[in-house]
């Protein structure tokens, strides 16, 4: 039993501590980048969700405040009797909403009105111009506004941003958190336009492409596996893969073969789908037959070619 009294140290550690060598006043400690946020807006763990665990048993990944706020949408997607017909009411909701159509734009964009003498004009934000920057580069603006709003719904934060982002902070998250802020292409509600987008692609896929199934696979073609991270080497071909937070493949292998001598072949839940090519009739990411999909760590079989 402790008597209560409070002892003095020994000399000898006084001397041992006094001796200990202190880190540089100018260095400061680095701090880890974590695999994402300790919540989000889908209801289960970010850990959970960006695991492999996950990809193989995936539940679905609603956002319940959009059917909530945008019963309109879905009333008429209820009367769609095909593709084609819900691509017309999702274009017409969008267009109403977010002001996306060329007579309700501000009356300065509108032909034959005098701009003002600096040649400004306003500009509102759409998540196709988006989808067309990410195209040209994934690691522009619009590609930052993009993994932004993964990691504001799902909490995944990016693992690569033009170069890796090996901690926080580090030159490429400054650099991202400064672009996905930016006003330039932050505007004009543009996540709750992705959350449409993203619910949008969910509805179409369980209602008019893959019937009932849970899983796809596609690929992707890599020189080098800079962006995408080697967590695990499971055999000769087999490993596990951490692909950053919105990450591009294709569902065809010809395409992939395209983009590098190394193809990864996965087999990705639907749930984690935030765009294919198939669900408007134009978009940017047309020509590639490509697919935005959610990261985290997958089961990935590697072949070369």
């Amino acid at each position: 039993m402790s008597s209560g009294a409070i002892t003095a140290p020994s000399s000898a550690r006084v001397g041992e501590a006094r001796h200990q060598p202190r880190p540089p006043v100018d260095e400061e400690p680095v701090v880890r980048r974590p695999l994402g946020h300790s919540s989000n807006m889908v209801g289960l763990p970010t850990a959970v969700l960006a695991s492999p665990l996950f990809n193989a048993r995936p539940i679905a990944l609603d956002l319940p405040h959009v059917r909530a706020t945008c019963g309109a949408l879905f009333e008429m997607l209820g009367e769609a009797e095909d593709m084609a017909d819900a691509v017309t009411a999702f274009h017409a909701y969008m267009a109403a909403t977010f002001c996306l159509e060329a007579e309700q734009r501000d009356p300065l964009d509108k032909p034959g009105r005098k701009r003002p003498d600096d040649g400004t004009r306003r500009f509102r934000s759409s998540y196709l111009r988006l989808l067309k920057g990410w195209v040209f580069d994934s690691a522009s603006p619009e590609g930052a506004v993009l993994k932004g709003w993964v990691e504001s719904r799902f909490g995944l934060l990016p693992t690569w941003h033009g170069e890796p982002i090996t901690h926080i902070p580090c030159p490429a998250w400054v650099r991202y958190v400064e672009q996905k802020m930016s006003s330039r292409f932050h505007g004009n509600s543009i996540h709750c336009q992705l959350d449409l987008v993203f619910t949008f692609c969910q509805w179409m896929l369980a209602r008019f492409v893959l019937n009932g199934r849970q899983h796809i696979t596609l690929y992707r073609g890599v020189n080098a596996m800079g962006e995408d991270q080697v967590l695990e080497r499971r055999g000769k071909r087999e490993a596990l893969v951490r692909f950053n937070s919105l990450t591009s493949f294709t569902g065809e292998r010809e395409i992939a073969d395209c983009f590098g001598d190394k193809i990864l072949t996965v087999q990705v839940p639907v749930t984690k789908i935030l765009f294919f090519d198939k669900l408007l009739p134009r978009h940017p990411l047309k020509g590639e037959a490509e697919y935005l999909v959610i990261g985290g760590d997958y089961d990935v079989e590697m072949a070369t070619l």
